[in-house]
């Protein structure tokens, strides 16, 4: 298979996806990688929603793992590029896609869910960052691609522990991406803003018992440009960040929000 990212080996970790009726952020990016011709490592501590998007992919004539693994555990992700060298011999892409969304200002959050968001948003993100970036280094070249949200770029009282956590996201990516631009290695960030996936709008419609196009309506009511993205404008942003388009960036945080970041805060 022909493209952009021909002949290398990408890992998506959070390549599943959680119920609802579009395609998630993690599945778009397997697909997308894949269709430019990188063979996909799909890991996600569901196995089998795992594999789900790996068949996807293989239904599209490309090559696809399917790799169990929980990024909360050091272990499972110490394991994560092993799969990967194991399945298709080298490693070019990470691509790190897991995030939860603790909900609650200050005074309502719990210790316990404040620090599960930065367990799996942040600590998580680091673990398969640690595992995978001395392969990347040993070679002298490889993109590391983080998905952060534009949170991390706003101030919001109600989400503070991800708001924070995925702040975080972005400072760590600017440190990596400097720790590693000697040895030819960059390291980005996409910053989504309200985009239409499980996760933006069926997790809150599970939630309220809204109706589904009320919360798109709503969610589309704050953004400039007047209506969501989908995972495949994400999708499509880290495809740039992970191939030799930019091959000249590192350390960026690139919003794909609509304009939303522009308002300097929620509205």
């Amino acid at each position: 298979m022909s493209g952009k990212l021909a002949g290398r080996v990408a890992i998506v970790v959070g390549g599943g996806q959680t119920e609802g009726e579009t395609t998630g952020n993690g599945r778009a990016a397997c697909l997308t990688y894949a269709r430019h011709g990188a063979k996909v490592l799909v890991v996600d501590r569901d196995a089998d929603s795992a594999e789900e998007t790996a068949k996807l992919v293989r239904e599209e004539g490309a090559e696809a793992t399917a790799h169990q693994a929980d990024i909360t555990s050091e272990e499972d992700c110490r394991g994560i590029p092993e799969a990967a060298l194991a399945a298709f011999g080298r490693i070019d892409i990470l691509h790190n896609n897991v995030g939860i969304v603790p909900a609650g200002p200050t005074e309502q959050l719990t210790a316990e869910q404040w620090r599960a968001g930065f367990e799996v948003n942040l600590t998580g993100m680091w673990l398969t960052c640690k595992y995978v970036l001395p392969h990347l280094r040993e070679q002298g070249s490889g993109a590391v691609v983080n998905i952060s949200s534009m949170a991390g770029l706003m101030a919001g009282g109600e989400a503070i522990a991800y708001v924070t956590s995925k702040a975080a996201v972005n400072s760590m990516t600017r440190s990596l991406a400097l720790e590693y631009a000697p040895h030819g290695v960059r390291v980005n960030c996409v910053a989504p803003g309200m985009v239409d996936t499980p996760m933006g709008v069926d997790r809150v419609v599970r939630a309220t018992g809204a109706a589904r196009d009320d919360v798109v309506t709503e969610r589309a009511a704050t953004i400039p440009m007047g209506h969501q993205g989908t995972s495949w404008d994400v999708a499509n942003a880290a495809l740039f960040l992970a191939s030799d388009d930019a091959a000249f960036v590192t350390g960026v945080v690139l919003p794909v929000d609509g304009g939303s970041t522009l308002y300097g805060g929620p509205r």
